[in-house]
């Protein structure tokens, strides 16, 4: 297609649609927000999705029965500076500078709206927000600069509960908030903001006009946006069907294809690279289906973090905590499990779990599809199998797997929004006191995530017994040569990855297992999880 044929980027935002036209198709949310749109109240800190200085929230309508929607939307914590303007077509973009007009049509609508009858000798009042006023009356704010993300995180937890009727935990408050970095006041007044906000007068989001907005911008053909950059133009490709973007995929081989962002978007603010023509996923509804098929849950490539996540430790109770620290919620909220496994990262946090579940990966290409095991997708350091045109379509996990005994274990700096230094998944199923079969899955040990095949050998067969575990610690020895790097030595790495193996027999040992408030420290926690909103179901 031609830059004639583009179509401009249109979203609701600030009350009204906007149309967008001209700017690269890499342009991020945050620079169109502060550089062309002048709303300076989203900040800009680390610009690579991890301080959360820039958390705006973005709304989609919901589907019948979509879990955690809010009003007939749904709406979800995403990092403006690794957004790329393009996505938001079709969709909502809330800012913090949203928050002043909602709380004054509430102060309108109850009556009480000081801005509408000034004092002779004093400035009109303007109201705050709930979550605001909250915030100033917990001094959750220090320098501030981080401030309007908070906000904006809180927000999305107040319209939530606010729907369901309920309050959060503090620690499901800490759980929202881990995408968002402060310096200052060591987020006590902050989580203290955020149960404050629900003693205060209601103010809600009045989505009818939102709703209204969004239905008339639904389409069910391609949408196509292109702008020059220099003598070359860029294309941006958004299909909503499957066959389309198969299609779409085929005939333009050398297109990148785009999910989340989460990576991809720091191609180009750290990096500086160009990335041509763009195939986006995000708009297929079919990717993002997660549903049970014959004798697995199939888990489609588009769909979220949150809810693959979600959905497995939904089956899995013990995933919960490698979901909870896997990135942050805006991260979650736009990655998707498949592109995190597309991506082939020897430190990603998916693929050692899906090895452990004998997760197959699915490719298509055309009207083609196969489908592979996981470890087999893999050939070296970020290299895979994919043939040029081809596209990750799902995952299938085996329902038989989710009954075993699984765990997750990531071992990082930081309990919360961190990269891991290694992550393990594994799976065991005793038959008495027998190893009759074992998943021991690693990533951070070697160029690819891969399963350690010999220190499986060394268990299986086996009584599960602490010799066993030393002759499955001494194999592993040979499955591993792990780097040494800024995250963890080689020597580190190795006697971690050795001690997980003895961790997994403490929990699982036929007798005198310990209890996982013995080994966990996020079972002091109580309520950590969002599922009472059905916010990963």
């Amino acid at each position: 297609m031609s830059i004639s044929h583009s179509q401009p980027v249109r979203f609701f935002h600030q009350g009204r649609i906007v149309d967008v036209s001209g700017v690269h198709p890499t342009r991020s949310v945050l620079e169109w927000l502060r550089e062309d749109a002048r709303c300076t109240g989203t900040k800009e800190g680390c610009n690579e999705g991890d301080c959360g200085a820039c958390t705006v929230v973005i709304g989609e309508l919901a589907g019948d029965g979509a879990a955690g929607a809010v009003g007939g939307l749904t709406l979800q914590t995403v990092n403006a500076c690794i957004q790329f303007l393009p996505t938001l077509h079709g969709k909502a973009l809330f800012t913090v500078e949203d928050l002043k007009s909602q709380a004054a049509a509430a102060a309108c609508a109850q009556h009480d709206a000081p801005a509408a009858r000034p004092h002779a000798d004093k400035k009109p009042v303007v109201p705050l927000h709930p979550v605001q006023q909250a915030m100033v009356e917990c001094h959750g704010s220090q320098c501030g600069f981080c401030t309007p993300g908070f906000v904006m995180s809180l927000w999305s937890t107040y319209e939530h509960h606010q729907a369901v009727g309920t309050q959060p935990t503090r620690q499901q408050l800490a759980d929202d908030l881990s995408g968002n970095l402060c310096r200052c006041t060591g987020y006590r007044p902050i989580l203290d903001a955020g149960q404050r906000m629900f003693d205060l007068p209601d103010v809600r989001l009045d989505t009818r006009p939102v709703v209204e907005a969004l239905q008339g911008l639904k389409r069910d053909d391609t949408f196509h946006y292109a702008a020059p950059l220099g003598a070359r133009t860029d294309h941006f490709h958004a299909p909503t069907t499957l066959d389309a973007f198969a299609a779409l995929r085929e005939s333009l081989p050398q297109a990148r294809v785009l999910a989340g962002s989460t990576d991809v978007g720091l191609w180009v603010n750290k990096q500086f690279r160009e990335l041509g023509d763009i195939l986006y996923v995000g708009d297929v509804a079919e990717l993002k289906v997660i549903e049970p098929r014959g004798d697995a849950l199939y888990i489609g490539a588009g769909a979220s973090l949150e809810s693959a996540w979600g959905a497995l430790a939904a089956r899995v109770p013990a995933l919960t905590d490698v979901w909870l620290r896997f990135a942050s919620p805006p991260i979650r909220h736009a990655g998707t499990m498949g592109g995190n496994v597309a991506n082939g990262s020897p430190i990603g946090d998916s693929p050692p779990v899906l090895m452990a579940l004998d997760a197959d990966i699915e490719l298509r290409r055309g009207d083609r599809v196969r489908r592979m095991p996981l470890p087999e997708f893999y050939v070296d350091y970020m290299k895979n199998l994919l043939e040029p045109g081809e596209f990750v379509q799902g995952l299938y996990v085996p329902l038989a797997a989710l009954q075993r005994q699984v765990r997750a274990y990531k071992i990082s700096k930081r309990f919360d929004c961190d990269i891991s230094a290694l992550c393990a998944g594994f799976a065991i199923e005793l038959d008495g006191e027998t190893v009759k079969d074992v998943r021991l899955a690693y990533g951070g040990m070697a160029a690819v995530v891969k399963r350690a095949a010999k220190a499986e050998a060394a268990l299986r067969g086996q009584p599960w017994s602490q010799a066993s575990v030393k002759a499955a610690q001494a194999a592993l020895a040979e499955d591993f040569r792990p780097l040494s790097d800024m995250r963890a030595s080689a020597a580190y790495r190795l006697q971690v990855a050795q001690n997980l193996i003895q961790r997994l027999w403490l929990e699982t040992r036929a007798t005198d297992a310990l209890p996982i408030e013995a080994t966990s420290v996020w079972s002091t926690m109580p309520h950590r999880t969002t599922t009472a909103l059905g916010l990963g179901a």
